[in-house]
């Protein structure tokens, strides 16, 4: 089936979270989507998962949805079953990927310390007249304790993405001590990856609580970059946010810029004012959301390993003898142990360092925008003057069910005829009974 045709995944969220019956502007409003997408997205959805339409008098489309209309894509579109399918078995192999580190870790502590004892009954046996043969020296039995409790099978179902205030403050979650290994070597992964999605996701919350017309001061605190000189003057900024949404600049007879956003006026939703920030911030990377405990054993054990090593590579070079298979493994055990030791303390301190730089230029970036949105608080006559010229572009359409004049569910002439036959049928009866 052609990809093209296949429902876009943000636009079904979107649906979800907004009860099944929208307009072009809540979905790209509640996506952050480029309303051309979002109107497409959405035509493409209705048209896969038996959607309805509904058009009111003003001519404005909204799109019904039952709630059962993921049921129906899955049934219907078989890669999104597949989809699902390797979802699964990615969270699985990640996980298993996430605990290797930490396996790895004590299987070579555990070996170095069998390594060692080898060696040291070797150089017992060397001085012992009863060896004069030269046999090697077979591996001990050694005992291993029950490591499968950290393995819990519900590990998706209680592993949450972390929130905005844990990603932010690095509070720590419950993970296992091998999850926490992980963490201690490569952190929690990108704490802005949604960045993008939370970033047009404010622009339009700031657009419709200002009933689609804005300036743009009122936008330039969740840009990164508002140029510099005439790019900054004459408000070049705003092109991307105007080609998302479908706006349209307005001049005032001043020479003023307003914003003006007609997609974004319509909606099913009962107007109330939604809570945005005063700008996008960043939030900062953490560099493990294990606790303090877990990040002290997880060094602990790197450095434990690391002295094995050393303990394990000294003695051979010295000159210890070993024999068959007792000296492959012992001198394997020595070269492994040294190298995976020295790799796990290396990564988290040049991780740290990283993370040092990279905090460095996000608070940086969150300066400059919390800059601008104080610009705005400030209110100086030339924006107030904006604000004022911009509220006549402002308004707000909600449809309501009697604003509509047809719907795919039943054509309402069909609807008129019916209630014209029920007329005659009682005025008919009237005359009857007179």
């Amino acid at each position: 089936m052609d990809s093209n045709l296949t429902p876009d995944p943000a636009i079904v969220k979107a649906v979800e979270r907004l009860d099944y019956r929208v307009t072009v502007g809540d979905v790209a409003a509640q996506a952050g989507l480029d309303v051309n997408l979002a109107e497409r997205g959405l035509l493409v959805l209705a048209s896969a998962a038996g959607g309805q339409l509904q058009v009111a008098e003003s001519g404005e489309v909204v799109y019904l949805f039952s709630q059962d209309f993921q049921t129906v894509l899955r049934n219907k579109f078989f890669q999104l079953q597949v989809k699902e399918w390797l979802d699964r078995i990615w969270q699985s192999v990640f996980y298993l990927i996430r605990i290797s580190f930490g396996i790895v870790l004590m299987v070579l502590i555990a070996l170095a310390i069998v390594a060692i004892i080898i060696l040291v009954l070797a150089v017992n046996s060397s001085r012992d007249d009863n060896n004069d043969n030269g046999g090697g020296i077979g591996m001990p039995n050694m005992g291993f304790p029950d490591l499968f409790w950290i393995f819990y099978p519900n590990y998706y179902d209680r592993y949450d993405r972390p929130s905005p205030r844990r990603r932010n403050q690095g509070t720590t979650g419950d993970i296992n001590f091998l999850e926490a290994v992980f963490s201690f070597l490569f952190g929690d992964g990108n704490p802005n990856a949604d960045l993008e999605e939370r970033r047009w996701q404010a622009i339009a919350t700031v657009i419709r609580n200002n009933r689609g017309a804005v300036i743009a001061e009122q936008v330039a605190p969740f840009l990164d970059d508002v140029g510099t000189g005439y790019d900054q003057e004459y408000e070049q900024y705003m092109l991307p946010v105007l080609a998302r949404f479908n706006g349209r600049p307005e001049v005032s007879p001043e020479g003023q810029i307003v914003y003006h956003f007609p997609d974004l006026q319509t909606t099913v939703v009962e107007p109330r004012r939604k809570s945005v920030a005063d700008y996008l911030q960043e939030y900062r990377y953490v560099f493990s959301r294990a606790s303090r405990g877990q990040k002290i054993a997880a060094a602990s054990l790197g450095a434990l390993l690391l002295a094995l090593a050393i303990v394990l590579n000294v003695w051979l070079s010295g000159g210890i003898a070993l024999v068959g298979a007792a000296d492959t493994f012992v001198r394997a055990i020595a070269v492994l142990s040294l190298g995976y030791s020295a790799a796990y303390l290396s990564v988290p301190l040049i991780r740290n360092f990283w993370i040092g730089l990279r905090n460095r230029k996000i608070s940086d970036r969150n300066g400059e925008r919390q800059q601008r949105a104080r610009l705005l608080e400030q209110a100086d006559p030339t924006i107030a003057q904006k604000l004022s010229y911009a509220q006549q572009f402002a308004a707000e359409t909600v449809i309501h069910d009697d604003d509509l004049i047809y719907t795919t569910e039943r054509d309402l002439i069909d609807q008129e005829s019916d209630r014209s036959a029920q007329i005659d049928a009682e005025w008919q009866k009237r005359l009857e009974s007179e």
